[in-house]
């Protein structure tokens, strides 16, 4: 354990781009690839890097998510002066709530310096990636840094999604662009990961300096630009613990991006590699019995999954499952159909329905003979439907209507035995 190195993990973000997957809970909070949570795979950076001494600020809709730490992240010492602790908005230093990313970790100073770190490491709990934050660490110690910040190269096309830096041969940065728009394409650039490293001692002050201007109170925006002329401030280049041919960071800011990146994980070969033993990701594992597949008997269909992430407690029973991810504890009934389609945890799937290309909040109840995801104007009189055609249903959505064939109704009297 690093000892002088105290983390703070950001986990307080509203992700409006994922409403309404985020209307009852924090981004960081949203299931991703079956059990996991968004944030697990932060944490597990920081436990797989050895930095047991971890902060996690929250303020928007914590409640899931502090139940989910609470349940899942009890793997510390306390004894060994290990913690994974929760701060939530206190307004020590004001009347205000968290107003920037500089804000939420100056507002928690005074627990900070409590224990009496010489590094910071500042992160966000809204991002999957694998990266070793021991080997940033010891990157800034040795270039005499005082702030360190994880860059990925990205085409000049996607600017205007990221904060830009400028740097020198030695990757000394010189410069920072929020955001800009019209560069000449078919270039790269360093676009910052919201992953940072300060000298306490610097940071400190500057976030002091900061708290006292009118500003957005924000590390990219206004801590990073003030120092890069007083402090040597570097770029640190993203070293990809995943193990493939590209870099895998993934801001997952929107409904189809999100959906994207969890269809990937159903790959023969994903880009994310969820099984690397050596590279562990943890999370909360729910109670709950393996994941089953029933009725095989002549004439009717067995319960089957392809190309699928079957999470634990799971019930398929003689229907079939198709390049998705089924949460923990979600049961599929008899002659059903699901196809490419996201099911979080406790979600029950009616009878001779289909679903297509859709995200399934937690807890909703399909109807018998509902169809979901083949057309989209009835989709979208009910539910959310994005730029690219994919449904997500919550349980505040409008009441569904199922039909049912009249040859589904024989073939469900002949083989029924239940």
């Amino acid at each position: 354990m690093q000892e002088d190195v105290v983390v703070m993990v950001l986990a307080g973000g509203v992700g409006e781009r994922l409403y309404p997957l985020t209307k009852e809970r924090a981004k960081p909070a949203v299931y991703f690839g079956g059990p996991y949570r968004i944030i697990d795979f932060t944490l597990s950076n920081c436990i797989n890097s050895g930095f047991r001494r971890i902060f996690i600020a929250l303020q928007y809709k914590s409640l899931s998510l502090s139940r989910h730490l609470r349940m899942g992240w009890s793997v510390v010492a306390d004894e060994l002066g290990e913690f994974i602790e929760i701060l939530s908005p206190q307004k020590r230093v004001g009347e205000h709530w968290y107003r920037g990313t500089a804000d939420a970790v100056y507002q928690n100073l005074y627990s900070l310096l409590r224990e009496n770190p010489r590094y910071l490491i500042v992160l966000s709990g809204d991002h999957v990636y694998k990266m070793d934050y021991a080997r940033m660490l010891r990157t800034h110690q040795e270039r005499g840094a005082a702030a360190s910040i994880g860059v990925i190269e990205v085409p000049s096309e996607q600017a205007s999604r990221f904060g830009v830096l400028q740097a020198g041969d030695d990757d000394r940065i010189t410069g920072f662009l929020e955001k800009p728009r019209h560069l000449p394409p078919g270039g790269q650039v360093l676009a910052s990961m919201g992953i940072y490293i300060f000298n306490i001692d610097v940071l400190g002050p500057a976030l002091e300096e900061d708290a006292r201007r009118t500003s957005s109170h924000d590390f990219g925006k206004d801590i990073i630009p003030a120092l890069v002329d007083k402090a040597p401030v570097f770029a640190y280049r993203f070293y990809d613990e995943n193990k493939k041919s590209s870099k895998y960071w993934r801001d997952i800011g929107t409904l189809d991006a999100y959906f994207d990146a969890n269809m990937d994980l159903c790959q023969v070969n994903p880009e994310f590699n969820l099984y690397d033993p050596e590279w562990p990701l943890r999370t909360h594992q729910v109670q709950a019995p393996p994941a089953k597949f029933v009725f095989a008997d002549e004439g009717r269909r067995c319960g089957q999954a392809l190309d699928s992430i079957i999470s634990a407690g799971c019930i398929v029973s003689g229907s079939r499952i198709a390049g998705s991810v089924l949460c923990p504890n979600v049961r599929v009934h008899s002659y059903c159909d699901i196809e490419q389609s996201i099911l979080m945890p406790g979600v029950r799937v009616g009878r001779h329905a289909r679903v297509r290309r859709a995200i399934i909040d937690r807890d909703v109840f399909i109807p018998r003979g509902t169809s979901i995801g083949y057309n989209h104007e009835e989709d979208a009189k009910r539910h959310t439907v994005t730029e690219s055609g994919i449904v997500v249903v919550t349980t505040d959505d409008e009441p569904f209507i199922g039909e049912i064939s009249a040859e589904a109704l024989a073939n469900e009297a002949e083989f029924d035995n239940r």
